[in-house]
């Protein structure tokens, strides 16, 4: 009995994917559980798989074409078995006739292989290779330079080609790769982002430092312990949390001109990956404890790093942090991530002088940069979280007792 499978929902934020690589051909043999397709969003790669013993005998799209979700994506059967009637989008691409290179470049996907349209997509149709004299279309690739677009997996979502009728060359597509002028999918969404951010908010960056004694002496503690999991970012993290509780007009959402105060503390904190910056959120932060925390957190950059995390574990933070200490930043200016109304930057540990009953020391600090929308938090109840922040920082040995 054939058995058609769906486009998966990966989270509440996911309406539609792309479709990364086939791992299965049709005609292929599979056991349930053998992975046919990877598909992607904009920030991770998921597997989908055989639900049941069989054949592959249908598959509905090409590498690189954008699905939504709930839509059928293969079927499982038996070799022969009709699959008439299985498609939500019409005939499988394995039914019809093989196309011509006359798909726009906009579409290819990353094997090199062009997407080939379906009924009801407003995409126009592909050429029929049983069509004699169709011109090629502007955009189509050549067999060389849809080599090249593989072997570098670059997929620019438009480029002006030069050969003749408009096809796009190799040297096309190795000036535009050379130039580095396009951007990635997830380069665009985080350029559109910080452009809204700073569109919809009216942002202000205060600059203070916390006394990092305690810090290094419970890092070496915990070290010297058996607890070397956890780091100076763990602890930074953990008392930011603690001055969350403290002080909870930060922890809110503005939208729609409403403020929303959050009594969960759903904690982001960015992190850098080969794909672009991910914010992975770890939700219900104040109920854990400092290595709950810690392990949790490194589990979800794990995760983004990979490109597997889940859409569901990069939404709905409450607050952000942002650490670039450990690339020697003393202090920098973080961007809000609406409809947050603050986030903290967390710079390097370096000396600092103070003055303490009339001397001069130079004890390790920890540079705090927090970014506020003026107009839900105005400069004091701002400067004054930073204090109560430094206060626990600076009396982290006794929030952290072992």
């Amino acid at each position: 009995m054939a058995t058609p499978v769906e486009v998966p929902k990966l989270g509440n934020t996911v309406e539609e994917c792309i479709i990364a690589r086939w791992c299965k051909r049709k005609g292929d043999t599979v056991s349930a559980g053998d992975v046919v397709a990877e598909i992607e969003t904009d920030k991770a790669t998921f597997e989908v798989s055989a639900p049941v013993d069989g054949t592959l005998i249908a598959t509905f799209f090409e590498e690189g074409a954008l699905v939504p979700v709930f839509t059928r994506l293969f079927v499982v059967g038996d070799p022969g078995e009709s699959v008439d009637g299985l498609s939500q989008d019409g005939p499988s691409q394995d039914a019809q006739q093989p196309a011509v290179e006359t798909q726009s470049f906009g579409t290819e996907g990353k094997n090199g292989d062009s997407h080939v349209p379906h009924a009801g997509h407003s995409q126009a149709p592909a050429l029929s290779a049983h069509q004699p004299g169709t011109a090629a279309r502007p955009g189509a690739l050549t067999p060389r330079a849809r080599r090249f677009a593989r072997e570098h997996n670059f997929h620019p979502s438009a480029v002006t080609g030069s050969g003749p009728r408009g096809r796009v060359l190799e040297q096309d597509l190795r000036k535009l790769f050379e130039s580095g002028a396009p951007i990635s999918k997830i380069r665009e969404k985080i350029a559109r982002r910080m452009r809204e951010s700073l569109a919809s908010t009216a942002q202000y960056t205060l600059h203070a430092s916390a006394d990092a004694v305690g810090l290094l002496a419970v890092r070496a503690r915990f070290k010297s312990a058996g607890l070397g999991g956890i780091n100076i970012n763990d602890l930074v993290t953990f008392c930011t949390i603690e001055a969350l509780l403290e002080v909870p007009s930060l922890n809110a959402e503005f939208a729609d001109g409403r403020v929303r105060q959050h009594s969960q503390v759903n904690l982001g904190f960015a992190c850098d990956t080969p794909r672009g910056l991910l914010v992975p959120v770890v939700k219900g932060a104040e109920s854990l404890c400092l290595d709950e925390l810690a392990a949790r957190m490194k589990e979800l950059a794990a995760q983004a790093v990979a490109g597997s995390i889940s859409p569901d574990d990069l939404a709905g933070a409450t607050f952000t942090i942002s650490n670039l200490g450990g690339l020697g930043i003393e202090e920098f200016t973080p961007l809000l991530n609406p409809p947050q109304v603050a986030i903290l930057g967390v710079g390097a540990i370096r000396i600092k002088p103070v003055r303490r009953n009339g001397q001069i020391e130079f004890p390790d600090s920890i540079g705090l940069s927090l970014t506020c929308d003026h107009q839900v938090i105005d400069g004091a109840p701002g400067a004054r979280f930073l204090k109560v922040l430094a206060e626990k920082i600076a009396s982290v040995e006794s929030l952290c007792e072992m």
